[in-house]
């Protein structure tokens, strides 16, 4: 049986989308690789799987697989397209939805001027909550690697981010470092490694070795946790502007409390059937 789906991306970051609602769709981590195979698959970072929510007043439930076949917890560039995507799609005819993730609400807004911006929740920092094995929650912690030392901050955007400041994003050693943070023993469920470069108070670049994916050409929650602390440790002042290597990003965060705030663009490239 064929089963329906968009292509889409946003800033590069590239999904398979499938509607869970209106046609039956059973997922394995194998089915998944095999659908992410660039050269046999359809290609992608992520597949995002569209489900209907049994909680109250919530529009939809959201799930994530990397192109590993492993299920986490949220993607940001994903929430933009999962929100063009239901109304493309005739699901809602809301231009603000309420989305149910594995670690909670996010409430994505499609613009009038055809960006999507997404209400990604409230950072989280100690480290049970990232998971991180450390002690008391600080801003800077170091990292023994293979054949170096670094300084990271860790944060939980629905997933878990580690980031270091750079000197320069484009020499940083992504290839080297990337797999090794991702997978330290320090992080229980492997994580996220961001690679960003001040170039002042409101605009970075950013680089980012995802879990599961490897280094992608943007990461909307990797955009949000280098923001979130770089404020926090006093190098960035809100709204920021993230320059990745697939386009810009704006985000916003008012502080410990408060909510991040992710705009950006989100494109459907084509739509097909395929035998899942």
């Amino acid at each position: 049986m064929l089963t329906k789906f968009s292509k889409m991306h946003g800033l590069g970051n590239d999904f398979m989308v499938l509607d869970g609602v209106r046609q039956a769709v059973r997922l394995t981590p194998e089915a998944v690789r095999r659908l992410s195979d660039r050269h046999f698959g359809v290609g992608f970072d992520q597949l995002l799987l569209v489900e209907a929510s049994e909680t109250p007043e919530v529009d939809f439930r959201y799930r994530i697989f990397n192109a590993d076949g492993g299920e986490v917890e949220q993607c940001g560039n994903g929430a933009r397209c999962f929100a063009r995507f239901v109304v493309e799609q005739g699901l809602t005819p809301k231009r603000e939805i309420r989305v149910e993730t594995q670690q909670g609400i996010i409430t994505p807004r499609l613009e009038a001027d055809g960006q999507v911006t997404v209400e990604m929740g409230e950072p989280r920092f100690s480290p049970a909550e990232i998971p991180f094995l450390g002690e008391a929650a600080a801003l800077v912690y170091p990292l023994q690697l293979n054949e170096a030392c670094v300084e990271i901050s860790v944060v939980n955007l629905g997933n878990p981010h580690a980031v270091q400041v750079v000197a320069e994003v484009e020499t940083a050693p992504v290839a080297a470092q990337g797999p090794q943070i991702e997978s330290h023993r320090r992080f229980p469920a492997r994580v996220n490694a961001g690679f960003m470069q001040v170039l002042d108070r409101h605009h970075i670049r950013l680089r980012v070795y995802e879990r599961g994916s490897g280094e992608t050409l943007a990461c909307g929650t990797g955009a949000c946790a280098a923001v979130v602390t770089g404020i926090r440790r006093q190098l960035l002042d809100s709204p920021v502007q993230v320059a990745t290597q697939g386009g810009d990003l704006l985000i916003a965060w008012g502080g410990s409390g408060q909510p991040v705030f992710m705009t950006g663009p989100a494109v459907t490239v084509f739509t097909g059937e395929i035998e899942l």
